[in-house]
């Protein structure tokens, strides 16, 4: 049986072949009453646009790719917690692509090799695709925003520390948000509140040091340089975290993770050392990762709109919305802030 071209979809929906590429290419300046004729018509005859052909026909590749932190990624497959923070990148954007009919794919970057340079720009040649989505580290990453501009890629930025780079940028409200949750603590009566770090690498991590100390500093209360400890967004440095915490003299009340995964390990440490939460120690998160919904105490912690953003990211590039000279923060009607989530691992402190 001979296959569906684009000839059998034009003649059944009454058109011509060029109005037929368009609505196959998501174009603009289509009559909606057309698009739908043309759709119905390709789904009655089961036509699907050959994705080589639609690239090979213009200056369209059809592909979004995301660019993400290999080492972090690799961490969370390996430990089989997942990567929830890629899962929802990767929700949103596909779900656009998806709808206008493009392809979205993630690669793996390795920020720490000398080869970085040699890695992305084999990938851009291979690839060429109409727009890129950057993730932390690679947001604010030298050479990869070098590359981008040098190979005329529209791209985005998730979460950049630094404006300089260009794109369109994406600004999170980590530190804002890390002082929403320190201020959840401190209403609860809490005094003694400790903090884990993130990854140093990134920016998120900084700036939600820099919203907790200042919150506390906001009520007056101390943070000793033992409350303060590093991790690196591990469940397994949240485990290491809570257990030097649990052994000081003058121990916290409450514990601040800079992410779900180390806060459910702080969580493992407390139960293994034989205490409870929140009772006897609260312990509160940053993500709203599946793994905190369905911990035991549910984890109280900072839900970041991910899942939205990236969408929108993914829906600007394939709109064509992101110029190659761009260099901007999107519209604040676009960013809705995080929101804080209580459960039940928070709690007033004991008498």
């Amino acid at each position: 049986m001979a296959s569906v071209t684009i000839y059998d979809v034009a003649a059944r929906a009454d058109v011509s072949i060029k109005t037929v590429s368009r609505v196959m290419n998501s174009e603009p300046n289509v009559r909606q009453e057309t698009r739908d004729r043309v759709l119905a018509a390709a789904e009655a005859l089961g036509y699907h646009p050959n994705l080589s052909a639609r690239s090979l026909a213009g200056s369209k590749s059809f592909v979004i790719a995301a660019f993400v932190d290999a080492a972090l990624t690799m961490d969370h497959w390996r430990s089989e917690r997942g990567a929830d923070y890629l899962s929802r990148i990767q929700l949103g954007a596909t779900t656009a692509c998806r709808e206008a009919g493009y392809h979205f794919m993630v690669e793996l970057i390795d920020h720490a090799t000398p080869r970085v340079r040699q890695e992305v720009g084999n990938l851009l040649a291979a690839l060429h695709p109409d727009g890129v989505l950057l993730t932390p580290p690679s947001a604010d990453d030298v050479v990869v925003l070098e590359l981008l501009a040098s190979t005329g890629t529209p791209f985005v930025r998730l979460g950049p520390e630094n404006a300089a780079g260009g794109g369109l940028r994406f600004p999170t409200d980590d530190r804002a948000a890390a002082g929403k949750m320190t201020e959840h603590l401190v209403g609860l009566g809490h005094k003694k509140i400790a903090i884990i770090l993130g990854e140093p690498r990134y920016a998120a991590s900084r700036a939600r040091r820099e919203g907790f100390l200042a919150a506390m500093a906001e009520h007056g209360l101390s943070v000793p340089e033992t409350w303060i400890q590093q991790g690196d967004f591990t469940f397994s440095s949240g485990v290491e975290a809570a257990e030097a915490l649990l052994s000081l003299a003058d121990r916290p009340t409450a514990i601040f993770a800079s992410n779900d995964d180390m806060a459910l390990g702080a969580m493992a440490a407390i139960a293994e050392a034989g205490l409870s939460t929140p009772e006897d120690i609260s312990v509160a998160g940053f993500d709203d990762s599946s793994g905190g919904r369905f911990s035991r105490p549910q984890l109280t912690t900072m839900r970041q709109p991910l899942v939205e953003m990236a969408a929108f990211a993914a829906k600007s590039l394939i709109e064509g919305a992101v110029p190659v000279d761009c260099d901007q923060d999107v519209d604040a009607d676009h960013l809705p802030a995080s929101d804080l989530v209580v459960r039940r691992s928070t709690a007033p402190p004991r008498a």
